[in-house]
């Protein structure tokens, strides 16, 4: 008696702690009786009749992130792997069909996204692939709504995470990425050496015209000087040939002057004997008297004069007398 009824007694406590159960947050647990679907129980501490009810399974109902790669062929001929990450749920009232109506949830998510992707991507270049990334991401979530929400599954988001191209092909684009950005360089630096040279030749032409403006007004305050000095010598009875002689000699001596204050100079003006001044003033004084004789017979030397039957006679204009007079 005793042995049985300490059988009864942990078979009555066995029964009563396996009457209990605790769900944890954020999951449900589905209770069947007898192989028949019996309730959902949600978190929190749940009652079942031990041995005729059984928990059949439990259901995330936190969101999941399912990775999917896929290998396809763009529309000019490049394979690439693509990684599509799938953000998704059970909905909470829709556990039932989340359970029994699917039961590979997972595979099913991959094959749709496969079907999308394949059909999307070979629409596409290499280039517009990585541009248009948000838009399969779009088509893929709007395709995996329609087909999950009739097994209880909503589609939180999907992302186009990676975009991985042959890695030939992606040395070759890292080639044409290079040689565009080396021939952009060379752009600005021709650009830069333009601006240069233009901002030098505009310096430079300044320059030249300043240079040019100063020469003239040194050139014209030097003439100024001159016809001065000229115009006071001439007050003292000196005339304009004199003067203009007498002032090449000042020139002469000052430039002389000049060139001997400065002690690291080497040149040698030639000549520059002490008769130089003189025999300087000697030749600017023939040449002026000989033009001097030169401009009187020029105006002493008689004028031909057509006459009215066309013959030509002299015509010296020291005479008064009439040339027409004879006929």
């Amino acid at each position: 008696m005793g042995i049985s009824f300490l059988a009864i007694l942990f078979i009555g406590f066995f029964l009563l702690m396996a009457s209990f159960f605790t769900v944890k947050q954020q999951t449900a647990v589905v209770i069947e009786r007898f192989g028949k679907f019996l309730s959902i129980r949600n978190s929190g501490l749940q009652l079942k009749i031990p041995v005729f009810d059984r928990i059949a399974g439990r259901v995330n109902l936190r969101i999941q992130q399912l990775d999917v790669i896929i290998e396809t062929q763009t529309k000019d001929n490049v394979f690439v792997k693509m990684k599509v990450s799938v953000q998704f749920r059970v909905i909470q009232e829709h556990v039932y069909e989340a359970f029994y109506k699917l039961e590979y949830p997972h595979d099913q998510i991959t094959a749709y996204v496969f079907d999308v992707v394949r059909a999307e991507v070979p629409k596409l270049i290499l280039d517009d692939v990585f541009v248009r990334k948000d838009d399969i991401a779009i088509a893929v979530k709007r395709e995996l709504n329609e087909a999950m929400l009739a097994y209880g599954y909503d589609i939180i988001n999907t992302l186009v995470t990676d975009i991985d191209p042959d890695i030939q092909v992606k040395n070759a684009m890292n080639r044409i990425n290079a040689a565009e950005r080396e021939k952009t360089a060379a752009m600005f630096e021709s650009e830069a050496q333009r601006i240069r040279i233009v901002a030098k030749a505009k310096a430079e032409a300044e320059s030249k015209k300043l240079q040019g403006q100063g020469i003239a007004d040194q050139r014209r305050e030097i003439a100024r000087g001159l016809v001065e000095s000229v115009e006071v010598l001439n007050e003292v009875g000196i005339n304009s040939q004199e003067a203009s002689a007498l002032i090449v000699i000042t020139q002469h001596y000052d430039t002389l002057q000049a060139i001997g204050a400065d002690t690291n100079s080497n040149l040698i003006l030639l000549p520059n004997s002490p008769q130089a001044a003189s025999d300087m003033l000697n030749s600017m004084v023939t040449s002026f008297s000989a033009s001097n004789i030169i401009g009187e017979q020029m105006k002493n030397q008689p004028k031909r004069v057509k006459s009215k039957d066309h013959t030509s006679t002299d015509y010296n204009p020291s005479d008064t007398s009439d040339p027409n007079a004879a006929s």
